[in-house]
């Protein structure tokens, strides 16, 4: 089973001070990336934040994100003035010896800066955080919900083209019988332009084999086929992942390359382009499997 890398769970509570909402965001990356923006006193509990998601998701870069909108106004933070008259007066300094005029983004300035909010309590409750713990589990679901749904879209669509692929190498087959002929013909027609008739027939025949034998592509067909049926049991299987199917999608590549380059014939050439159009689509969806 496939997953994709994109998802979203929300989850959302109710108490009687206050609502909470989080919401989690996920896109395609090479690692765990994770970005939060939490209310302030929720920090002590980041790194068990982090480790939840990076468990729950395992790959990914995830944005989370907390709301917490407080109906009892006895535990909003307070504003702290001395600190932001300090640091206005500071930065009124400091314009001044820049020649500095405008000054009407220094509150916000000063509002991002540290220690300008501050609240009694200093650390959450063990209930509030059981509840943010499990509000953070239910989104870690939800989005795993969603990334297996786009997984099944994403699944679909590179059967498809495997399938494609496939059914590409079927076609090779009667261009190949008539490009042996076809070579054969050449070679025998150049040589009786020589007007030489001191010509072996069986060193001829020997050349000729020789040559088809290095311009033979039934090995590859082989081979190619192969890593398809392969691609479609790692996607079967339950450990099915992104990094796996990308290996085995750039043997593919290689197969079809070393196709194009022996092809000889303009037909399987062009047969060899529509390959390497199925494979660059199934590898651009493979970036954002898990």
């Amino acid at each position: 089973m496939i997953k994709s890398m994109t998802g979203y769970g929300l989850s959302i509570a109710e108490t009687p001070e206050k609502k909470i909402t989080v919401e989690l965001r996920s896109l395609n990356s090479k690692q765990i990336d994770i970005n939060t923006k939490i209310p302030w006193y929720y920090k002590e509990k980041e790194i068990e934040i982090r480790s939840k998601i990076s468990q729950g998701l395992g790959r990914g870069k995830a944005d989370l994100t907390i709301f917490v909108d407080t109906i009892d106004d006895q535990n909003l933070p307070l504003l702290n003035k001395a600190a932001i008259k300090s640091y206005y007066k500071q930065l009124i300094d400091v314009a001044g010896e820049l020649y500095i005029e405008n000054r009407k983004e220094l509150l916000s300035i000063i509002m991002k800066l540290p220690e300008t909010l501050k609240n009694d309590r200093q650390t959450i409750s063990e209930d509030e955080w059981e509840l943010i713990s499990g509000l953070l589990d239910d989104a870690i679901r939800k989005l795993d919900e969603f990334r297996q749904e786009e997984g099944k879209s994403i699944e679909k669509d590179i059967r498809e083209r495997i399938r494609l692929i496939e059914s590409y190498i079927d076609e090779i087959v009667p261009y190949e019988e008539e490009r042996i002929t076809r070579i054969r013909e050449k070679i025998n027609s150049s040589l009786k332009q020589l007007e030489n008739e001191n010509i072996d027939q069986n060193r001829f025949e020997q050349e000729v084999l020789y040559y088809l034998e290095k311009i033979d592509i039934n090995e590859e067909k082989v081979r190619l086929k192969k890593h398809c049926d392969y691609f479609i049991q790692t996607v079967e299987s339950g450990n099915a992942n992104g990094k796996k199917l990308g290996f085995i999608s750039q043997e593919m590549g290689r197969e079809i390359n070393t196709l194009g380059s022996k092809a000889n014939d303009v037909r399987i050439q062009k047969i060899v382009v529509m390959m390497k159009d199925e494979l660059e689509k199934i590898k651009e969806q493979l970036l954002n499997v898990l």
